[in-house]
């Protein structure tokens, strides 16, 4: 009953005028740019954050869930219209949203990733407040061992898997904590790696490095990967009423539903993120449905279930952002920089300190699916409008925002510096494969767990085996290596039936995942699906029409 009145409260919140207009400002932002191909909310999130100091945390706050959960629905639009996932997660509603698309039912998969998304982002939201304040209730009697148990399950976990290569992401990891040791260490006083530089005594600001990181890096590299031309969008029907039939209704529920409990619970763990919960998502309803011979030829459940599935992973991603103040996600890292710029740490404390705060960010998230919901059935064909707009002039919106964002920090040509050179940073990273989140990661959780270390230290006398005998400490070593176990037998798992779908996808007309090409090379995509069979063939049929022989069966 206490979580009941205390959301309740928040909507008292949530609902007044002010905080309504900026939860619409929030979805309406958010679903724009991640309809936009490439631009996914953790760029918005990150190139808003030195705009929005002005606004009240609450404001903020809120109008970052908006955002987050806005890019999200938008994110599957580009992927069934453009067949360009703009993230991994979004890779399966590519294969099949497009597909569909081509056969003239786009409107029905825009129709059903909506729909799937609002009753997805709702059920998990409700578990969010079922859940949440339970588990803060636990972590408020956590000792600074156990903080600094959670910090490396983090650390080891996001390092791991996300991306295609384990290594890959640990020395992105690597890079995030060495960032985070820059500046003046806390108990000696001592300036570290500031190179005499006294503009860098308090540290980078996570602020620039996200910006750097995410809207210049990305930016970078983005429009080097589309700068052949427009992409041609399929067009959308008319009479959004009847997008959906009683049929595509009655295929689409029971994936809706499954893929809600199958994404909430991986979202909530740090097993590898949205894009594992879609794909076992994808592979429950090829097994389950009744209609197996449409998948890879544009089956709705394949569009369903993994929408459905993408949106409570990110809902469940706030679990232990709100009670642990864990990121498991790149742009779960962003806002508890947003949450840190307010001077706001979450973690076991944030239910009690600001309450008020978290119940209306909660309430926020089911008025944000109600908003979605309306903006995206009847104005489809409004944000299909979005995509076409010149990518020069975005990519230099983008750019002039970003710069203007970071010198407005603390009004500092040295930040403009920083800002370039972490976007460069960024820039080769997105290049060669190197996954971004952990470095953000690292670079927030390193100073809190070299503080939480020390204090342990401290508490026990500089006693280490002290780190691992607490009984919840212990706990936490023996669920990491569960997650590392359970979470890369799950991405080996999403890694064959990948190459498995590629083939089969190969032998059919039209290659539907060849779009994906747009963004990613081989070795270079968040997943580590291949595509050198699609081009191969791809070659040989222009060959073939170059020599004016007709196209193979």
């Amino acid at each position: 009953m206490d979580a009941v009145n205390s959301l309740m409260e928040g909507f008292a919140t949530a609902l007044q005028p002010e905080y309504l207009l900026f939860a619409l400002l929030g979805v309406i932002i958010g679903t724009a740019v991640g309809v936009l191909p490439g631009i996914g909310p953790a760029m918005t999130v990150a190139l808003l954050l030195p705009l929005t100091y002005s606004l009240s945390p609450t404001a903020a706050i809120i109008t970052f869930a908006g955002i987050y959960y806005g890019g999200m629905y938008g994110g599957s639009t580009t992927s069934i219209l453009l067949n360009t996932p703009g993230e991994s997660a979004s890779v399966i509603t590519a294969i099949e949203g497009n597909k569909m698309a081509k056969l003239g039912r786009g409107a029905a998969a825009l129709a059903t990733a909506a729909i799937g998304s609002f009753v997805a982002g709702t059920i998990a939201t409700a578990l969010l407040t079922l859940f949440a304040p339970l588990l803060a209730r636990v972590a408020v009697n956590l000792s600074p061992a156990d903080f600094v148990a959670l910090i490396v399950v983090a650390f080891v976990t996001v390092g791991a898997l996300l991306g295609s290569s384990p290594a890959r992401g640990l020395a992105s990891l690597g890079i995030g904590l060495l960032v985070g040791l820059i500046g003046t260490e806390a108990t000696t006083g001592q300036a570290r790696y500031t190179m005499g530089v006294l503009a860098l005594s308090d540290g980078v600001s996570v602020v620039l490095v996200a910006v750097g990181l995410f809207a210049v890096g990305e930016t970078l590299y983005v429009a080097a990967r589309l700068r052949h031309g427009p992409i041609p969008v399929i067009p959308v029907t008319r009479g959004w009423r009847n997008w959906m039939t009683k049929e595509d209704w009655r295929r689409s529920w029971k994936p809706w539903l499954r893929g809600t409990f199958i994404g909430f619970p991986i979202g909530t763990i740090p097993a590898g993120g949205a894009d594992v919960a879609t794909f076992l998502s994808y592979a429950s309803e090829k097994k389950l449905s009744k209609n197996r011979e449409q998948f890879g030829r544009g089956a709705i459940e394949g569009v369903a279930g993994p929408e459905a599935a993408n949106n409570a992973a990110a809902a469940g991603v706030l679990v232990p952002l709100l009670t642990l103040g864990l990121p498991t996600t790149a742009t779960a890292a962003i806002i508890i920089t947003a949450f840190q710029s307010y001077g706001i740490q979450p973690g076991p404390q944030l239910f009690q300190n600001q309450g008020d705060l978290v119940w209306a960010l909660i309430a926020s998230l089911y008025i944000g699916n109600v908003l979605l919901i309306v903006l995206n059935l009847p104005l489809a064909g409004l944000w299909v409008k979005v995509l076409q707009i010149p990518r020069p002039y975005l990519y230099a919106g983008i750019l002039t925002f970003a710069v203007l964002g970071a010198y407005a920090v603390s009004f500092s040509t040295l930040d403009i510096v920083i800002l370039l050179i972490v976007g460069a940073l960024g820039y080769f990273m997105r290049r060669f494969g190197f996954p971004i989140a952990p470095l953000i990661v690292g670079l927030i959780l390193g100073p809190m767990g070299e503080q939480q270390l020390r204090k342990a230290l401290q508490l026990s006398q500089g006693n280490v085996a002290d780190l691992v005998l607490h009984p919840f400490a212990a706990s936490a070593y023996v669920l990491l290596a569960v997650f590392l176990v359970v979470g890369l037998w799950l991405k080996r798992r999403q890694s064959r039936y990948e190459r498995a779908l590629e083939a089969s996808l190969a032998a059919t007309e039209g290659h539907p995942q060849a779009g994906v090409d747009h963004l990613w090379e081989p070795g270079e995509r968040p997943t580590d699906v291949r595509t050198d069979t699609i081009r191969a063939e791809l070659a040989a049929e222009r060959a073939r029409a170059a020599r004016g022989e007709p196209p193979q069966p």
